[in-house]
């Protein structure tokens, strides 16, 4: 008699299966998040922050995406201890991460930022950079910072190429847009903060101009063959509810016009990666995302952890969560690539346990996690 295979030989088996983003060949289908880690002052980043990616690379994970890193605008950041992506420092402090992670025999790309209205007036890095936004309009809804002039559009386009540009000077795999969480190019996407009445606001498809000029620009900039991820979400910070997209024929319409500018794979970011996204189907965002485009998608969302990021960050740890559900999914191709964010932060060695079949030795998320880069 010939015994099922058990739900740790399944998580092996299905995770441990290449996957391939324009060309870029990733040995599993294993990613680690973009998680913010304010561990890079001046926006260095030192061998520390190296060895921090290099640890999980060279545990097994297959595609490293790197915390959120302010493209070279004034108004891109809140914090001089956030990475930077531009400056010769910062730039060669990017180098030997990038080295650190191709060491290990991983793969790494940058996510490229501009955090847009969440920045508040008087913050570093540029103290005297004003916050502005598509309509100078917060998520909670104030009108508290300033328009985007035309200039001011073109000078963030730019800074996105120059950074893609960088990524692949300094040999990086590809790069991530970040176009989630209520930063800048979701705050031109969602109709609350997107209020103009120019070529740039508009109905869902006219919404999606600017962040599509970006990666056109960023297209334009690298290599054919150089993967362009484009992360997005449909909630926002302190807006767990809010929708870009209620419906699919609403999704296709803010993701093809992306796909056609240019995008390789899409990052669908959610609270909980197992709930559905609209109703009548099982399928999650990333799911839907694939069906729609057709091109490869990362799922991500409190992958082996109870609870999610939300409330850990405020403090609260997390108990192990089975990966059944996430096994069905992958085996059924309903996305391509799974991203794991605190599940990582509090153990390096997460992926090599789980391509290894060692599901009992995962551990619970404790908050003393944040406080250091192991």
């Amino acid at each position: 008699m010939t015994l099922a295979p058990s739900i740790a030989e399944r998580a092996a088996a299905a995770l441990s299966r290449p996957a391939v983003i324009n060309g870029l060949k990733i040995p599993n289908r294993i990613a680690m998040a973009p998680m913010t880690r304010m561990f890079s002052p001046g926006g260095v980043p030192g061998d520390d922050v190296a060895s921090y990616y290099g640890r999980r690379a060279a545990a097994g994970v297959g595609l490293v995406i790197t915390e959120g890193t302010y493209v070279g605008h004034p108004s891109a950041g809140q914090s001089d201890r956030v990475p930077r992506f531009h400056g010769e420092e910062q730039l060669a402090g990017w180098r030997r991460v990038a080295e650190a992670v191709h060491a290990a025999d991983g793969r790494i790309v940058p996510q490229l930022w501009h955090i847009g209205m969440v920045r508040k007036d008087g913050e570093p890095p540029f103290a005297d950079a004003p916050a502005m936004g598509p309509s100078g309009v917060r998520i909670d809804g104030n009108g508290t910072g300033r328009a985007m002039t035309r200039s001011d559009l073109d000078d963030v386009i730019g800074a996105f190429a120059d950074a893609a540009g960088e990524a692949e000077r300094l040999g990086f795999d590809g790069v991530e847009l970040h176009g989630a969480h209520g930063y800048l190019l979701d705050q031109f996407l969602w109709e609350h903060t997107n209020r103009r009445t120019d070529a740039y606001g508009g109905d869902a498809t006219a919404r999606t101009l600017f962040t599509a000029e970006i990666v056109a620009a960023v297209r334009e900039r690298v290599s054919a063959t150089f993967p362009v991820l484009f992360r997005y979400s449909q909630w926002k910070q302190d807006a767990y509810d809010a929708r870009l997209a209620h419906t699919p024929q609403e999704l296709d319409a803010l993701l093809a016009p992306l796909a056609a500018a240019g995008v390789d794979a899409f990052h669908a970011s959610t609270r909980r990666y197992w709930e559905p996204e609209f109703d009548g189907s099982a399928l999650n965002l990333a799911g839907w995302t694939k069906k729609l485009t057709g091109l490869p998608t990362v799922t991500v969302g409190s992958v082996g952890l109870n609870g999610d990021f939300i409330n850990a960050f405020k403090g609260e740890g997390s108990s192990v969560r089975g990966l059944d559900d996430l096994v069905e999914r992958l085996e059924a191709d309903e996305f391509d690539l799974v991203a794991v964010g605190r599940a990582l932060l509090q153990d390096p060695t997460w992926a090599a346990k789980v391509l290894a079949g060692r599901l009992d030795e995962l551990a619970p998320y404790d908050k003393v996690a944040l406080k250091s880069l192991s």
